[in-house]
């Protein structure tokens, strides 16, 4: 493996933590007696083309400063390669290094950690989920979770966590059950009425909501989460217990295994990794051994 690796910083990761981040990461990578180079880009595209032109020039490996938003980026650059990933988890959600063992806004740790794999060769393959040529490492949302993104991503005001709290209280108040088209790995159409279905390649979303609690990284399979006609009373019970996977247990929660998963639905929106992915009808499969991570 070359000894230099190419830093992917996102500046505004975490309310500027990002460009924080980066100084204390990339010291500890040079301390371990790694050559770093670091790229910003003008914006993501430009960020992506030089971070994908590093992949294919060899980089010993490409460690992401950010957010999951950042973590995704890189996936589109080391999805399919050999190239390591390494990052360094300093954004709002971290749910890809969460589900890793990694450390969270802990920048100088994040780099040992990265460093001791990389000399070490303690790399972890693991699966990524895809969706048309484009890869995700944790969840793909649809449905009310995907609504309340939406309208998130729509307000000016407030900034950070509380205007995704306030944009799930607005949808709370809106939304009715949504007629899903599902199909399981090429198998019978099922028909469901569904709050919403996520995909699982990850077990958790949204800063550590383990929606999908039981999801392997390296299992080969999706944990597919459908939560079922609710009420909107019922759904109040049931979405804080998201956060300690307990929601599982509820009678209007049902999970499916599968490598494939297509799902239909009007007016619906698909995320993954927190990022807009389009309108379904979307098909996304589970890749094994797609990304090769660093982990402690």
């Amino acid at each position: 493996m070359t000894s230099e690796i190419t830093l992917f910083v996102n500046p505004t990761a975490g309310r500027g933590r990002g460009a924080h981040a980066a100084q204390p990461a990339a010291s500890a990578l040079r301390a371990a007696g790694f050559s770093v180079r670091t790229i910003l880009g003008e914006n993501a595209e430009d960020a992506l083309a030089r971070a994908r032109e590093a992949v294919a020039g060899g980089t010993g490996a490409l460690v992401a400063v950010g957010g999951d938003g950042m973590a995704h980026l890189a996936l589109q650059a080391v999805g399919g390669t050999r190239t390591p990933l390494g990052l360094v988890a300093v954004g709002t959600g971290n749910d890809f290094a969460r589900a890793l063992g990694l450390p969270v806004r802990d920048p100088a740790a994040a780099g040992r950690v990265i460093a001791e794999a990389l000399k070490g060769a303690r790399l972890r393959d693991v699966d990524l989920g895809r969706v048309d040529g484009t890869w995700f490492g944790t969840v793909l949302a649809s449905g009310f979770d995907s609504r309340v993104n939406d309208r998130g991503n729509r307000m000016r005001w407030p900034t950070g966590r509380f205007k995704y709290d306030l944009a799930m209280l607005a949808e709370l108040a809106a939304f009715t059950p949504v007629p899903y088209r599902m199909t399981l790995d090429d198998g019978a159409v099922r028909e469901i009425e569904a709050t919403l279905v996520a995909v699982g390649n990850g077990s958790s979303y949204g800063g550590g909501m383990k929606i999908c609690a039981d999801a392997d990284l390296d299992d080969g399979l999706f944990d597919i989460t459908v939560v079922g006609d609710c009420s909107r009373t019922t759904l109040l019970k049931v979405f804080p217990k998201v956060y300690k996977g307990t929601h599982l247990d509820h009678p209007k929660v049902t999970v499916h295994r599968a490598a494939k998963v297509e799902l239909v639905a009007q007016g619906i929106t698909g995320y993954a990794d927190g990022e807009p992915l389009g309108p379904l009808p979307l098909t996304a499969e589970c890749i094994p051994g797609a990304a090769r991570v660093a982990v402690p």
